[in-house]
Parts: C-alpha cells; structure tokens; sequence
C-alpha cells in the first residue's frame, strides 16, 4: 500500500500558495535589492504579483474552457517587466495583502479542480493541457518565491 498518496490538482495548487506564503513571510527583511535569476529581476512584491497572475490567467482559460469558449489571450507582461511598484519596501501590511490574495485565490482553485470529475481533469475541454496538467504547471509558480528565497 502507497503510504503517499497521490498529489490531488486542488493540493498541488494550495501546497504551492503555502510554500510561496511560507517563503513571504521572510521577506519583510528584504533589503532592497533584487535578486537577479536567470536573466531576470525578483523583488518580494514581484514574486507575488507574477504568482497571483499566473493563477488568475489560468483560472480564466480554465473557466472559459468549461463554458466552451475560447481562452481571453495573455497579455501579461510576466517576469519581462519589473515595475516601480515592484521595487517597493515589502511590509508586514504587504505580506498580509498577498496571504488574502493568494490564499483567496487557491481555495478558488481547490473549489473548482475538487468539483471536477477525474474525467474531466484528464479530458478536459477546449485545446491546451488537461485541467491535472494545468493545476501541477501552477506547482511550478513556487520558482518566482524560490527567486528570492528565505530571507530570514
């Protein structure tokens, strides 16, 4: 008997937002400078926005696709860009705006992948990845927090 059950799609999407939060609630001790990864620039408000972004834009295709429609097309400017904004000082305030916000936003995830069928998940409607392969590609959203790291 597998004494690690299989990752749910609702479980892999939460355990990201957790790990992100986890690594947030570091960042108030952010000094100001930018981690630099992979030719690109993290700063704490980055790494949340980019986050909260990608769960909102492939919430969006996910419902569009069970309505039967065509996905609205991405127009983020993803980690390309780095606003003023994003340079900000990272407070305790902030950390508590992105725990509503992500945390909000995950239990919307959660509610929704938990309400599909498995065959739904697996054969999901429309073109593009399985709505399983979708939740476990938002898993991966923990690279903008690990930019930054514990900082601590």
């Amino acid at each position: 008997m597998n004494e690690h059950p299989q990752e749910t799609p609702a479980q892999a999407v939460t355990g990201m937002v957790e790990h992100v939060l986890g690594l947030a609630a570091t960042w108030t001790a952010w000094d100001g400078e930018p981690a630099r990864v992979d030719g690109r620039v993290y700063t704490p408000h980055k790494a949340i926005r980019r986050v909260a972004d990608h769960l909102v834009d492939h919430l969006a295709e996910l419902e569009a696709r069970l309505a039967g429609e065509d996905p609205q097309p991405d127009r983020w400017h993803a980690s390309a860009s780095t606003t003023v904004a994003d340079l900000a000082p990272f407070t305790q305030e902030d950390l508590d705006e992105a725990r509503s916000r992500l945390v909000r936003l995950a239990r919307v995830w959660a509610n929704r992948l938990d309400a599909l069928t498995e065959e739904q998940l697996d054969r999901s409607p429309g073109r593009g990845w399985s709505f399983r392969e979708l939740a476990l590609h938002l898993k991966g959203s923990t690279y903008y927090a690990d930019a930054l790291g514990d900082l601590s």
